[in-house]
């Protein structure tokens, strides 16, 4: 279970009592295993996609919306893998937002790009990024022009993308890694006419002149190239000489240890496993699936000093919830009361995950989100105005206060006859603190749980006899309330407890 805490936004119950009892080898190879690329998002308005059209101006905002829903969707909906939450975690590294880009078809295939690599060549989704629309609307690549060079780009391309703060790099090779960067721009932008979007290396907006870098890119030179052919030959050895950098792949380490392990990041565990997940990283080709699968095998994943350490993001909270309670969104193929269904729940996860400071595809910055680029890191996540919006939502599900499509997403009493012994008050509340929660409860904390949460300080036996009488009559509305409010409370009070908020 904690290993699908981590890798995935939680396992559904199916997929939890399926691989309960596998090692780590088989469930990771599950985990890293290809998947096929998700159906794209569907217009309400017509049951058809709109990712493949010409711009819509009239209804740019609502099919803004629809990818974001789409998106949480495909998350709500994943099978076990490790794609869904790479792709977020892609999103936070090589970001762009929709506020500044503002096409939605720019955004969709970003999306599927960062989905298309997540797993694949960091060398190769480095290249294909750079040429993205939407990272040369958001980063200014589509003005990068020789004489006139935009320096954006070439900076955060070494910053935040690649060496990191640490890498040594100077402004001489932010300056001459903007010129190898020249020529580059998106195509298709707003265009209300015709559907194909993408980009395009304009040869004659390209710097020729050979670009010298600094020792800490072993003072290596581009050639400067002419021709059709010069921006991608520059781009790649552009990447080639970053990749060198020895700070390349210890900076994507950690990025991915903050991750999926933990935020913080003494000498220790930068020498003793940082600086060996790195030389896996390089001597791989800088290839990601051997890095994750040696991290999430690795015995300090699963030290219990590390679990816990992680406050869960919205996402994952939301998402997580909802698919611990078996919850999924419809095919939304099938028919227009799918759809409509389909963006009813993703319109409710993307509303709550945003209310609590995590907008999808919306990065308030390039950094990323607050909480994964301040220095206390994901504690960001949880705030004076977040932590009630994170009781609100935990209370919405328990309380019946939510309907979706006119069905309640939490039957409290259907769970606790998925328990193996749902009539004895401690054995109920050890196995769903084991679910539920991802760091274990002392003794005080679980007789606290069973004797002052679920039973209101009635003797345990009385527990007993109520819920034998429910079930013995299950249509009588007094015994089935009797049990139903005690179970209510023991599971908003559960939602609610810090344990819950982290995994």
């Amino acid at each position: 279970m904690y290993l699908l805490r981590r890798a995935t936004f939680g396992p559904t119950p199916d997929q939890g009592k399926a691989f309960a009892g596998q090692t780590a080898a088989q469930v990771v190879a599950k985990l890293l295993a290809d998947q096929p690329v998700p159906t794209p998002p569907l217009d309400l308005a017509t049951s058809k996609t709109f990712h493949d059209l010409p711009f819509d101006s009239t209804n740019a905002g609502k099919l803004n919306l629809y990818v974001k829903y789409w998106w949480s969707n495909v998350m709500l909906n994943q099978p076990v893998s490790l794609l869904e939450k790479m792709t977020l975690f892609w999103s936070n590294h090589f970001v762009t937002n929709d506020a500044t880009v503002n096409d939605y078809r720019f955004m969709y295939r970003y999306n599927a790009l960062l989905r298309q690599h997540a797993l694949g060549s960091f060398k190769i989704f480095t290249i294909a990024m750079t040429q993205d629309p939407a990272m040369l609307r958001f980063l200014n690549g589509n003005q990068n022009v020789v004489g006139t060079a935009n320096e954006n780009y070439a900076r955060e391309l070494q910053e935040l993308f690649t060496t990191g703060r640490d890498g040594g790099y100077t402004e001489t090779d932010i300056r001459e890694a903007a010129k190898v960067l020249t020529g580059w721009a998106d195509t298709g932008y707003r265009d209300t006419t015709n559907a194909a979007i993408g980009s395009t290396f304009r040869a004659n907006r390209h710097d020729t002149t050979d670009k010298k870098f600094s020792a800490a890119y072993k003072n290596a030179t581009i050639k400067g190239r002419t021709g059709a052919d010069a921006g991608l030959a520059e781009l790649t050895d552009l990447v080639d000489i970053l990749l060198a950098n020895p700070e390349t792949p210890r900076y994507i380490c950690r990025e991915l240890y903050r991750w999926f392990v933990n935020y913080d990041i003494p000498e220790t565990i930068e020498t003793n496993f940082i600086q060996p997940l790195a030389n896996l990283f390089r001597q791989s080709n800088f290839e990601l699936k051997p890095v994750m699968s040696a991290l999430l095998q690795s015995q300090h994943f699963f030290d219990e000093t590390v679990r816990g350490a992680v406050i869960k993001s919205p996402m994952d909270l939301v998402i997580g919830t909802f698919r611990f309670w078996g919850l999924q969104a419809p095919d939304p193929a099938q028919s227009t009361t799918n759809l409509t269904a389909y963006y009813q729940i993703g319109n409710y996860l993307y509303s709550r995950a945003k209310e609590q400071q995590q907008d999808l595809l919306n990065p308030p910055t390039v950094f990323g989100w607050t909480a994964y680029y301040l220095n206390d890191y994901y504690q960001q996540w949880i705030n004076s105005t977040t932590l009630g919006l994170r009781g609100f939502f935990a209370d919405a599900l328990t309380t019946n206060a939510l309907k979706l499509n006119g069905k309640l997403t939490v039957d409290v009493l259907a769970y606790a006859k998925t328990l193996s012994d749902p009539t004895d008050p401690t054995k109920l509340v050890n196995e769903a603190v084991t679910q539920l929660l991802g760091i274990p409860l002392d003794q005080s904390q679980k007789d606290f749980l069973i004797d002052t949460v679920l039973l209101s300080s009635i003797p345990r036996y009385e527990w007993i006899i109520e819920w034998n009488d429910y079930i013995k009559a299950p249509n009588d509305s007094a015994k089935r309330q009797a049990v139903q409010m005690k179970l209510t409370a023991f599971i908003q009070y559960i939602f609610r407890m810090a344990e819950y908020q982290v995994s």
